[in-house]
């Protein structure tokens, strides 16, 4: 019986070894070695597979509404180094360039992109994503606090030229309309705030919007200043900036102020030269200050006094804290002068 058994094994083998491949499609290691073949090919750049592509930098453009326009290059240059040495570990995205086919558009990964050229790669790892705008371009630097004040307005700028309203901009890159409505202020700043803004002075895009509103009002006023380089531009100096401007409306005609005193009838002086017509304007004393706005601190906080508000007695004065715009009736003799500056 053993003997017949083996006569028949070789029967067996020979005409059953045609079928092994179908045999060893379930966990044989010729399954394996298919399965590596089919993991090793590349995938189309139409598939879905979650895999990224090779794409070819040749054929990369980069959006030329891309939100971020400043690169610094110290960084790109380090990033190429990296890139040399281990490659690009992340992924860019792209989708198809609308007017060029067969090319493509960066999503986001301009930075990468740009440091791979320097590093004289041929190819990048990216995915093609074609549902994406240019919004979810703003939103993404936005998160990542990579966007200057900048080049949010540019965006803000681009969306309202194409017709659409601030509210619909907010809700696009998930920010308040406050948001917008500051930014956009920055596409159309007065010479004098420009130059702040552009100098470095101030980069607080609230701030600048508070200086815009003023401006409209009092643009001489705002504008000397501006004009000292030495004036810092903080929430509590603009904010005297403000009250000061606003209480002294009477040198323009349209309240009484406390500046006419200060003044010693300046303003008179103007009215009558332009009714005899023939007198010209005093000379200005250079050593004389127009408004004064007198600095202290109180309780080791930043305040100014409130030059127009009557004390209750003697020994005694108003003053407005900087810090939350408080004000208090305080000794004088507790407070500390720190500066008499011209409003």
């Amino acid at each position: 019986m053993a003997e017949n058994t083996e006569d028949k094994k070789p029967g067996k083998s020979s005409t059953k070894a045609p079928q092994k491949p179908v045999r060893a499609s379930g966990l044989g290691l010729e399954g394996l070695g298919d399965l590596s073949g089919l993991l090793a090919s590349p995938a189309a750049p139409e598939g879905g597979s979650g895999a990224p592509l090779e794409l070819e930098l040749a054929l990369i453009d980069e959006d030329p509404h891309q939100p971020r326009k400043q690169f610094d290059e110290n960084s790109l240059a380090e990033m190429a180094e990296t890139i040399r040495a281990r490659g690009v570990k992340t992924p860019i995205s792209v989708r198809p360039n609308p007017k060029v086919e067969g090319r493509y558009l960066i999503n986001h990964g301009a930075r990468r992109y740009r440091a791979s050229l320097l590093a004289e790669k041929a190819t990048i790892p990216g995915f093609i994503d074609p549902d994406y705008t240019e919004a979810d371009q703003v939103i993404e630097n936005l998160q990542r606090d990579a966007l200057t004040a900048r080049e949010i307005a540019d965006y803000i700028g681009r969306e309202l030229a194409n017709g659409k309203k601030k509210g619909e901009i907010a809700k696009a890159i998930g920010k308040s309309p406050a948001f917008v409505t500051q930014h956009a202020t920055l596409l159309d700043l007065p010479e004098p705030i420009a130059k702040a803004f552009q100098g470095g002075r101030c980069r607080d895009v609230t701030l600048i919007y508070d200086l815009v509103g003023l401006h409209k009002k009092h643009s001489e006023g705002v504008a000397r200043w501006l004009a000292d380089a030495d004036q810092e531009i903080t929430r509590g100096s603009v904010r005297l900036l403000k009250e000061f401007l606003e209480a002294n409306l009477g040198d323009e005609g349209d309240q009484d102020g406390e500046g006419a005193g200060d003044d010693e009838g300046n303003g008179g002086a103007g009215d009558d030269a332009g009714a005899e017509g023939g007198k010209e304007p005093k000379e200005e004393d250079p050593l004389k200050l127009k408004k004064a706005i007198v600095q202290v601190v109180h309780s080791k906080r930043p305040a100014r006094l409130i030059l127009n508000k009557r004390p209750s007695r003697d020994g005694v004065a108003w003053i407005k804290y900087e810090d939350s715009g408080e004000e208090a009736e305080v000794d004088l003799g507790k407070m500390q002068l720190v500066a008499v500056l011209e409003g």
